[in-house]
């Protein structure tokens, strides 16, 4: 008996996915549409899909640091994606020493991994390790902290070689006189191209998101700020000056559009992962259906 070309099932999981995207989309949406409102608008009325006045003022004051603001990305860009590339490299090479079977120590070497992700030093010991090997105020100090090698990242790969990859790829790669290392650039890196893109990304995500490192460790050059650190700078200034009892400052406060600011800041920052994100997105099924059923 031949199968209807549309199911119920079908038509019920095709419109449970259209209502969860389109309740994905609307928080952005509203989010652009209240950077572009005025501000005694959004003040009286709240946060509206259909703003009775609309206007550019906020988008209007970050041009005006446009030079922090595009150095601010530049560092952004830097650091996401070297940290990224560095993360992704050093995750893969401890999952691929996991997922071999033969290895001496593999189990409590993944007890290890697995413990780092249950607990860490905290923050206090980290900033004075850090502060002791001399990066603060250095663009080092985006870079390494926490951030080098994710125990969750070594995690998923691990398991996505351990069963997407035939072991018996490695062992013919070992007849045939491959090192260890070839095995892993040759085989392993191509194979795992998807987990690795998918935990790329997720990399990605943290590094460009990072305003912590910038928080802790750079205090004096603010020229190494990323826009996450630049933007909350901005929110603050905005917010002092909102916030003091000088009556020449309270008035050039109130000239200035803080709550669309906000809004406007925030879209700023995840413009360009909303850009870049669907040029990945054919590589996040296969990365993250680990197991999955082949054939």
């Amino acid at each position: 008996m031949r199968e209807k070309p549309f199911s119920r099932y079908q038509v019920l999981s095709n419109g449970v996915m259209i209502i969860w995207t389109v309740l994905i989309i609307l928080p952005f949406l509203l989010l652009l549409m209240s950077s572009i409102t005025d501000e005694n608008t959004l003040v009286a009325n709240g946060y509206s899909y259909f703003p009775k006045k609309f206007s550019l003022a906020a988008y209007g004051y970050i041009i005006q640091s446009g030079q922090k603001i595009l150095k601010a990305y530049g560092v952004s860009i830097i650091v996401t994606a070297i940290g990224t590339i560095v993360n992704v490299f050093l995750s893969a090479m401890m999952a691929y020493t996991l997922s071999v079977k033969k290895i001496p120590g593999r189990k409590a070497l993944n007890f290890f991994v697995f413990f780092t992700m249950l607990f860490n030093g905290g923050i206090v010991p980290s900033y004075l390790l850090w502060s002791s090997l001399g990066v603060k105020d250095t663009l080092w100090a985006q870079l390494l902290p926490n951030f080098l090698v994710s125990a969750w990242n070594v995690m998923m790969i691990r398991t996505y070689f351990t069963t997407s990859i035939p072991e018996s790829l490695y062992e013919a790669a070992e007849i045939d006189g491959a090192t260890q290392f070839e095995i892993f650039r040759k085989i392993v890196l191509p194979l795992g191209k998807p987990i690795l893109v998918t935990m790329g990304t997720f990399a990605g995500l943290t590094y460009w998101n990072d305003w912590t490192n910038g928080l802790y460790y750079i205090t004096r050059n603010k020229d190494l700020y990323n826009v996450q650190n630049l933007l909350n700078q901005m929110v603050s200034n905005i917010q002092y000056l909102a916030s003091s009892t000088n009556s020449n400052v309270t008035s050039a406060a109130s000239a200035i559009p803080s709550t669309a600011i906000q809004m406007a800041i925030a879209f700023v920052a995840i413009l360009p992962i909303m850009l870049i994100f669907p040029f990945f997105q054919k590589y996040y099924s296969k990365g993250l259906t680990l197991g999955g059923v082949k054939g």
